[in-house]
């Protein structure tokens, strides 16, 4: 698995579009979240639709034709440096057909921020754009306008990512020792999804990936998971990450499936490394080259996630 193309770190006056390419977004906690990017000295502009129901299915953020047109046009403006996703739910797989991804290419490399639904958009942005993104907090969800350790480690990220090429957690080894690989991952279910679809890569073959989920029964993860290894989308994976599972049944239930699925990979595999749908959650990039040290919780990158 090749590193992929980083994109430019933001500075101070940065614009930034925030779009809803999935569930429809609370008003309040998007204009919380806009404080937030304004509280950083960015210039925050909100996607046309991004405030949408649509009309008869209420999970999502309006017409699947609109949330195409507001992320490809916030990506193919000239005067846009990131786009950021308000939030996740369910509707990128409904959309993603719709962009223009010549058109994207052509726009040149962006930053790109989200995660849950938006794992969707993360495969594509490496499959078809060949462009590192991060999988990290977005513009209105709770967990980050309420949590200064995901507004802070998503900043430095942004900004200063020097700062934080040793993402250390509180995570603690599943499979103990130090793998090296590129980045991938994002929310389990979407992976397993996704096999198959045009934007989805062959396998994670050389890769260090990272999963999480929310809201899932343990039977529903394992079925995931075995999924991903009957297809032989795990073979040659270099380690795992595992975030968080909240709103899933109790860790000690998800834990031993966890280990049973993913201890015969014969790689490191850490656990509860925070990312994901977590209070503090931290900013993992994707498409980078980096070392995992499953015993020490820590995920050293190469370089920066941001040139």
């Amino acid at each position: 698995m090749r590193e992929l193309v980083r994109p430019a770190r933001l500075a101070p006056g940065a614009r930034v579009a925030v779009v809803a390419a999935s569930g429809p977004v609370p008003e309040e906690r998007l204009q919380a979240g806009l404080d937030v990017l304004r509280g950083w000295d960015l210039d925050p502009v909100v996607a046309p639709h991004a405030l949408d129901r649509h009309g008869e299915f209420a999970y999502l953020a309006g017409t699947d034709a609109d949330r195409a047109a507001d992320f490809q046009n916030a990506w193919c403006d000239p005067a846009v440096d990131a786009v950021l996703c308000a939030r996740g739910g369910y509707g990128v797989q409904r959309m993603i057909d719709l962009l223009d991804w010549q058109a994207m290419r052509a726009a040149g490399p962006k930053v790109f921020v989200g995660f849950s639904d938006i794992t969707v958009l993360h495969e594509a942005f490496a499959t078809r754009l060949g462009l590192a993104t991060l999988h990290g907090p977005m513009a209105a969800g709770i967990d980050f306008t309420k949590n200064d350790r995901a507004q802070g480690h998503l900043r430095a990220t942004l900004f200063a990512p020097e700062t934080v090429r040793t993402i250390a957690s509180d995570g603690t080894a599943l499979v103990p020792g130090r793998a090296r690989g590129v980045t991938l991952g994002g929310c389990l279910s979407l992976l397993a999804a996704e096999r198959g679809a045009p934007q989805a890569r062959p396998s994670a073959r050389g890769g260090l990936l990272c999963l999480e989920d929310v809201g899932e029964e343990t039977y529903r993860l394992d079925r995931y998971l075995t999924q991903l290894l009957r297809a032989g989308w795990l073979e040659g994976v270099r380690g795992v990450l595992l975030g968080s599972w909240e709103r899933c049944d109790p860790y000690e239930r998800v834990r031993p499936m966890l280990a049973d699925r993913l201890g015969s990979l014969g790689v490191p595999v850490v656990e509860e490394f925070g990312f994901g749908h977590c209070e503090g959650a931290l900013t993992i990039p994707f498409g980078v080259t980096a070392e995992l040290d499953a015993d020490a919780g820590t995920l050293m990158l190469d370089e920066p996630a941001l040139r």
